[in-house]
């Protein structure tokens, strides 16, 4: 394949690759809900919670749309032995394998919210004659013959459990910090006070007159009620004779709670491969260079994630649809040695382009572009792509821009002009060399 011939076909799949994901209209899902972003979000997330993804590829034969092939995306769950049975050699948690492990088919239960048990599976084979995928698996085995993934959480589960616990405890704490009780103390000595709280006197009057605790509480009555004493609008309390009122709160003591919510933390976080900021959102004792490498370790592991799982999804749906595109001729193929499905991973290879790095600061990180850039350790595809960019678009609404502002009688950008006489320059420098 020559080289302008695949830049040409390169902007012709684009282009019908756009329209096809476009999510206005939501055509590529079966349900009518996602756009391709979305599926691939959901698929992360999906993959997060139960260590794989299930997409099935669709025909939609009554669509009116340009794009005919269609995604259902299936729960993990949905996938188990028929009726239940125990695993053997060749059926293993729904899927079926061969001699050597390779999927087979997938047996899917039927989505019936109202029944607690599955009555029907539907076989679903792995791979098409034609090599067209009848379901797409995603996920990363760690032994040999596996077929199901693993939750990422699982090593990191019990801590889990700590945290909540000790976050519950902790809740618990402050709120019975929070309350307080109020006493009043009197003069009485003990022998008066029990007087006053058993009773003594003629009980059988009806107004209990002669009782003590009466005869105090109707004191005290009379005192608070003609206590209005104010200032400036303000009522000013004052208690009666000999008493003294407290207020009885818990210690506040915080006991270790901080450093070991913080410890659970980053085992966690060392757990499922990422920062102890990244996981708390705590950056409050860290520098500049403490959280740029903080942020660099996750990236990094972020980035493997995103290859192995939204890339590979991604790629496999893309190429479902391109396989389609090319059949019924809405791209046109260029002359190559190995036709699509002779060569599928190369007429499908891409490069997904997902969101950007977060700028910690944006000065320092865009001067280390540039000087990556001038020095030949990087190009702009690879600048701007980790700015969440593509370097191509980039390029071409600069162009735009120059255009429209010579047109309106606008001066060039700065950094054009900059360019611009720079290479005017250099080539002024090479040709007196020349010389």
């Amino acid at each position: 394949m020559k080289e302008d011939d695949a830049y040409s076909f390169v902007d012709d799949v684009e282009a019908a690759w756009q329209e096809y994901c476009d999510p206005t209209f939501g055509t590529m899902d079966v349900e009518g809900k996602r756009s391709f972003t979305e599926f691939i979000r959901e698929g992360v997330g999906v993959h997060a919670f139960n260590g794989e993804i299930f997409v099935q590829p669709a025909w939609d034969a009554e669509s009116t749309s340009l794009f005919r092939t269609r995604f259902k995306a299936i729960s993990p769950k949905r996938i188990s032995n028929p009726w239940n049975t125990l695993g053997s050699r060749y059926l293993r948690a729904g899927v079926e394998v061969d001699k050597h492990g390779k999927a087979l088919a997938y047996h899917v239960s039927d989505d019936d919210y109202l029944s607690r048990d599955a009555t029907n599976w539907v076989r679903i084979v792995a791979t098409l004659p034609s090599g067209r995928p009848g379901m797409i698996h995603v996920f990363q085995p760690v032994e040999d013959g596996q077929t199901r993934g693993a939750n990422q959480f699982y090593s990191v589960m019990e801590r889990l459990k700590m945290l909540d616990t000790l976050q519950a405890t902790q809740l618990q704490s402050a709120i019975v910090k929070a309350m307080f009780a109020a006493t009043i103390e009197s003069e009485l000595d003990s022998d008066k006070a029990f007087e006053y709280i058993v009773g003594v006197g003629n009980e059988s009057t009806s107004s209990n007159k002669n009782n003590p605790l009466v005869c105090a509480l109707s004191a005290y009555a009379r005192y608070y009620q003609s206590n209005k004493i104010k200032l400036g609008g303000v009522r000013i309390p004052h208690l009666f004779p000999g008493d003294a009122l407290n207020l009885q709160t818990a210690k506040d003591s915080d006991n270790g709670f901080s450093a070991l919510e913080k410890s659970l933390l980053r085992y966690i976080a060392a757990g499922l491969g990422v920062s102890y900021e990244q996981l708390s959102r705590d950056y409050s004792e860290v520098s500049y260079s403490s959280a740029r490498a903080s942020a660099n370790e996750s990236w990094r592991h972020f980035m493997g994630k995103r290859k192995f799982i939204a890339g590979r999804l991604a790629s496999q749906m893309f190429a479902c649809w391109l396989e389609e595109a090319l059949i019924r001729g809405v791209v046109r193929p260029p002359k190559a040695r190995f036709s699509f499905w002779e060569a599928r991973a190369s007429w499908c290879r891409a490069d997904w382009i997902g969101a950007g790095r977060m700028a910690i600061d944006g000065l320092k990180e865009v001067q280390e572009s540039v000087m990556r850039i001038e020095a030949g350790l990087s190009t702009y595809e690879k600048e701007l792509s980790l700015m969440g960019e593509d370097y191509q678009e980039i390029f071409r609404q600069q162009v735009r821009e120059s255009q429209e502002r010579a047109a309106a009688g606008l001066p060039k950008p700065t950094w054009v002009s900059d360019t611009f006489q720079q290479q005017i320059k250099q080539s002024t420098e090479d040709g007196q060399r020349a010389t």
